[in-house]
């Protein structure tokens, strides 16, 4: 798989991203597991790999810190994302977001000592603060950056407008935008988020790519026919449907998020960068959900 660059600024990431938010720490998920995935990734060529503080209950990043530490493959030869503002109340019945400098400070020293690694290549907003001030936010992601603790800076599920506030603060770019994209929500493509990132020079990452497996599993009419049309068209390029919904996201210019825990589907979704969809067979499929 090759590598593409993130922006103008931004580093160099696999055209396949592996992302951890759906492995939870319920006792069943192990270091070994997860190492298992990360070298399977590694040999697909995905070397790109997205946390957050908050996955698996504050635990994800510190099995992958174990794998790091382990050193069964070198620190300069993967990209680490980490993001930081979505909190849970003691009770755990409220979640909100926090892009407070405190927050965001503690958060990504937090990072740092679980992944065991002295900087991250990207470190993100996960959602828009409302309440936050977006000088004191701006100034404390350039902090990270000056600091060294974070070669780059992104956001997750902002807005275009949201996106366009924050830098309006910053001297530093803002590389990427992480957000739901997939054949089952275009909305991105629809409300100018999808544009507005392609006019920053970067590429914006998707996460959902599979709407949750909703494409692949979904019952209703939409769904359905979606599966019908991605099966049509796959057949031309010897492709699964998974594999032809992932392609349809790379022909726009979009970098997927692969959180799946299945081998088959990550492997699905690492060839799918093989595939080059014609401009005429992307927009067939577009037709089925773009009404």
């Amino acid at each position: 798989m090759k590598k593409v660059s993130l922006s103008d600024s931004g580093p160099k990431v696999s055209e396949a991203i592996y992302g951890f938010w759906r492995w939870t720490d319920e006792g069943a998920v192990t270091t070994t597991q997860i190492e298992k995935t990360v070298n399977l990734c590694l040999d697909l060529g995905i070397n790109t790999f997205d946390h957050a503080d908050v996955y698996g209950d504050h635990t994800i990043e510190e099995h992958f810190g174990k794998i790091i530490a382990n050193k069964s493959f070198k620190r300069e030869d993967i990209v680490l994302f980490s993001k930081c503002g979505i909190r849970m109340s003691q009770d755990k019945y409220l979640t909100y977001y926090d892009n407070s400098r405190e927050h965001i400070i503690n958060s990504i020293n937090g990072s740092l000592k679980r992944l065991k690694t002295d900087y991250l290549d990207i470190f993100l907003l996960h959602q828009s603060d409302l309440l936050a001030d977006p000088e004191e936010t701006a100034m404390a992601l350039a902090e990270v950056v000056t600091s060294g603790k974070a070669k780059h800076i992104g956001v997750a599920n902002f807005t275009v407008f949201q996106h366009q506030l924050l830098a309006s603060y910053l001297r530093i770019p803002i590389v990427t935008n992480h957000i739901e994209l997939n054949l089952m929500n275009t909305t991105a493509i629809e409300d100018g988020r999808i544009d507005f990132i392609k006019q920053s020079f970067s590429k914006p990452l998707a996460w959902a790519p599979l709407a949750g497996g909703k494409i692949l599993n979904g019952t209703d009419d939409k769904a359905v026919r979606l599966r019908a049309k991605l099966d049509e068209i796959g057949k031309k390029y010897d492709a699964n449907i998974e594999q032809t919904a992932v392609a349809w996201l790379m022909k726009l210019g979009t970098l997927p998020i692969i959180g799946s825990l299945s081998e088959a589907r990550i492997r699905n979704g690492a060839s799918a960068s093989d595939i080059k969809l014609t401009r005429e067979d992307w927009y067939e499929i577009y037709q089925v959900v773009g009404k």
